[in-house]
């Protein structure tokens, strides 16, 4: 193997490590369950299965907007970062990349995202992505996170956005269904993460960040957890309740909702990690299902 060869394997190594970083800048796993929401919602708002182009461009640009926000986010919290295991590894913290380069990458990222969603699909769908943007980055990352308990409660408005990007993508406008699927990932999202808070509170507490287990301790953020789900429940029937889907979408929104009741409930009665694991992952489990469903009661059985 010649000199040159040598330098240019090294040369393309280097270069997709620069490449998985910048795209570990914009939490892909994350975003694949907003995206999930995003598509459901276009689905729901259709009746049916939308354009194709129209799918693509949503998903994009929803993509980039909020790949874009979790950039910024990251630059933010990363005197945060540097004291949890958890994300000591990231890329600014870790150095890899600077913070003045992710900010621009972020703020490159969410405009053109708003760029695509609104020339591919909607200039509301477009809008309604940059206030998704500035509710994670100002309301919830320079504000709440740092400030009260109830961070992701006022917090979590961010990512109940993409349901009314999808939307709004498919319609131009937004309706009682869309506002429906906004309220049910909000109070979705206090359970969802005060239960990954309970795995990470040491972490947490490490770290300064007022989280429920951190400022009230682990038995109250269960009972949190058990009353938010229960609400949760209640929520979860109203897009039945309106007309916006029928019998099918209830009946899974019951009994997806009853396993959740029942998993908060043993959490709270046993606050312990191995059950706080049982309910985030159900949490996120029965989100997507119960989007499903609504997805398949208004694009099939209705």
């Amino acid at each position: 193997m010649t000199t040159g060869t040598v330098t240019a394997a090294a040369s393309r190594q280097g270069l997709a490590r620069v490449v998985a970083d910048y795209v570990r800048l914009t939490k892909p796993r994350i975003i694949s369950l907003l995206l999930l929401t995003t598509l459901l919602a276009m689905i729901v708002a259709h009746r049916g299965w939308p354009d194709g182009w129209l799918v693509l461009w949503t998903m994009v640009g929803g993509y980039m907007a909020a790949g874009g926000a979790n950039a910024i986010n990251q630059v933010l919290d990363r005197d945060i970062d540097a004291r949890m295991a958890r994300t000591a590894g990231r890329p600014v913290v870790a150095g890899r990349v600077r913070a003045s380069h992710a900010v621009a990458f972020g703020m490159g990222l969410g405009l053109a995202g708003a760029v695509v969603l609104g020339l591919g699909a909607d200039w509301l769908a477009a809008g309604l992505a940059l206030v998704g943007f500035a509710l994670y980055v100002v309301l919830y990352t320079l504000w709440l996170k740092r400030s009260t308990t109830q961070n992701i409660v006022i917090g979590g408005a961010a990512g109940a956005v993409p349901p009314l990007v999808g939307w709004a993508a498919v319609t131009g406008d937004l309706q009682l269904g869309a506002l429906l699927m906004f309220a049910v990932i909000f109070y979705w999202t206090p359970p969802h993460f005060w239960a990954l808070s309970l795995l990470l509170r040491r972490d947490y507490a490490q770290a300064g960040v007022p989280m429920l287990p951190v400022v009230r301790g682990t038995a109250e953020t269960a009972r949190q957890v058990l009353l938010w789900t229960v609400v949760l429940v209640g929520v979860s029937v109203l897009p039945s309740a309106a007309g916006v889907v029928g019998g099918f979408y209830l009946g899974a929104a019951v009994v997806l909702g009853a396993v959740f009741v029942v998993l908060a409930a043993l959490l709270a009665r046993r606050p312990d990690e191995r059950r706080a694991r049982t309910v985030f992952s159900w949490s996120m489990l029965y989100l997507a299902l119960l989007f499903v469903a609504m997805a398949v009661d208004a694009a099939i059985i209705r």
